[in-house]
């Protein structure tokens, strides 16, 4: 009996060798010193090796460049010796001896006529000044780590390169639906007209209807308002937000006018987790675990009425006559915070127990801890874009909670589907009343035809889906499909007005 043996594949298998060893060998001989400067320094073997590759390189294409001359007929034209050029590279900076050519027509790809910085150097200090690191402080690290002397102009002109990406990413096109978005503000101090004031960034996180998050945009001002609120939702909707589902905020002035004028189905409701927040800031540290679990009663109700009586017993109880103004404060509120247990409970959960946008403000404010002040809006909002560019990095999953309240929501939203065509005048999609009570089961017909499904997609299932909706580029978020199961389904886009409005829809036995 002959044996096997079986050899078990590497879970990391090494990267294959570029380098032969002989090669290896031939090169550290050359070397006396063996430690690790003289192998890995910048004027040790890896420095210098790095340097004759890269001049290796320019004499190559400048040999080429001369051949395509001569094949054009043009043989006039020769080698003029080299010029020394410093570039700026991620570990430190490079001399380089660049070939010339005698009629100056030679234009180096590898480093350009005007580079002074290899690609990655940029990327390293964008990477630290989204980190909370200022100018100056850029510069003593590249200094302390890899001998850089850079100017602080320098560093200033690399960063603003992000401000044309930033202008970009806040005019980007949106989805035509969030369920719900939180919006919040974030002081700083940025100077404006030879003073420091206090500014308000304002930031909007979307909840997407698969569960991840994105956030729309932000918006620095001095003040708001109504009139704020008004050109921030105008500009949502030209991006092509057409519905928000629930706006969560924290008593923003002006806000409810303006939503009401831009988006009139949306449920304003008041933020749990800051009406939370400001309760346990009322405390001392040791006592805000127990406070919160006393506080917990009254947003974990099932109903209204039952809050209420959770926010008197609260209010008698000793935590409460401890803080005698948590609960007064939750009372002035208690409008606002009403809306909130008319939702289903797997929703609800979603709004009080998200920590995105306590995170996000956590991690904001950490990149800002380290500035007096801003010297302009624009350097403020381009620290801010770089910290949230690193923080959505970490959203890849939505919260666990969401697959079970995007099941319940598929269930209410067929009340919606079946009121905005037996109405049949509306100037804008209904199909937030899924979220409204009463929940009673609707009829689930359309015309006639059975609903067959509910998805939420990110384009329609086909191109003729939507003839009502202008070609935006952009598919539909919400798709409710009718018909038999012996006929042809007709979908149907629940996020664009148009859609809804068209005649195909309308036309009997479809």
């Amino acid at each position: 009996m002959t044996e096997t043996t079986v050899t078990k594949k590497s879970k990391n298998p090494k990267a294959p060798r570029l380098f032969p060893d002989e090669l290896i060998d031939q090169l550290l001989a050359q070397v006396q010193s063996k430690d690790a400067e003289s192998i890995l320094g910048e004027s040790g073997l890896a420095g210098q090796l790095k340097k004759q590759l890269a001049e290796r390189m320019l004499a190559a294409e400048l040999t080429h460049h001369l051949e395509s001359e001569a094949g054009q007929g043009r043989s006039s034209n020769h080698r003029n010796g080299t010029s020394p050029k410093t570039v700026i590279t991620p570990n430190g900076e490079l001399k380089l001896d660049i070939p010339r050519d005698r009629e100056a027509t030679f234009e180096p790809q590898l480093v350009g006529r005007y580079q002074r910085r290899l690609p990655g150097f940029d990327d390293h200090v964008i990477s630290m000044y989204a980190r909370g690191m200022s100018v100056r402080e850029i510069q003593g690290h590249l200094l302390e780590l890899y001998g850089l002397q850079v100017s602080p102009d320098l560093i200033s002109t690399v960063t603003d390169e992000v401000l044309a990406e930033v202008e970009q990413w806040q005019q980007r096109p949106l989805e035509a639906m969030y369920p719900i978005v939180y919006f919040d503000a974030l002081r700083l101090k940025i100077r404006d007209e030879g003073t420091v004031k206090n500014k308000a960034v304002y930031l909007a996180l979307g909840i997407r209807a698969d569960g991840r998050k994105e956030v729309l945009g932000l918006w620095i001002e001095q003040t708001e308002g109504a009139k704020f609120w008004l050109k921030v939702f105008n500009e949502l909707k030209n991006r092509g937000l057409h519905d928000i589902l629930i706006a969560v905020v924290d008593g923003l002035r002006g806000f409810p006018e303006a939503i009401e004028a831009v988006y009139p189905a949306a449920q304003i409701q008041t933020c749990i987790v800051h009406l939370i927040r400001n309760s346990l800031n009322l405390a001392g540290w040791k006592d805000r675990k127990l406070l919160a679990a006393a506080l917990k009663p009254i947003y974990q109700a099932a109903t209204a009425a039952a809050a209420a009586a959770a926010l008197e017993v609260f209010a008698q109880s000793e935590w409460g006559r401890k803080f005698p103004t948590v609960a007064p404060m939750w009372q002035r509120q208690w409008e606002q915070v009403i809306p909130f247990f008319a939702y289903p409970p797997e929703v609800r959960k979603i709004i009080y127990t998200t920590n995105a946008i306590e995170s996000m403000h956590m991690q904001l404010r950490k990149s800002v801890k380290n500035r007096g002040h801003f010297p302009s809006d624009e350097a403020a909002s381009k620290l801010l874009y770089l910290a949230l560019r690193n923080i959505e990095k970490d959203w890849k999953m939505p919260p666990i909670t969401w697959r079970q309240a995007v099941k319940s929501v598929r269930h209410y939203v067929r009340r919606a589907v079946h009121e905005r065509h037996e109405l049949r005048s509306f100037n804008r999609p209904r199909h937030t009343k899924f979220l409204t009570p009463p929940f009673e089961r609707p009829s689930t017909t359309l015309l006639g035809h059975p609903l067959v499904s509910l998805s939420f997609s990110p384009s329609p299932p086909s191109n003729d889906c939507c003839p009502g909706t202008p070609k935006r580029g952009r598919g539909c978020s919400l798709i409710a499909s009718f018909g038999r199961p012996s006929q042809k389904l007709s979908h149907l886009c629940l996020c664009f007005p148009e859609c809804i409005q068209s005649k195909r829809y309308d036309q009997p036995g479809y």
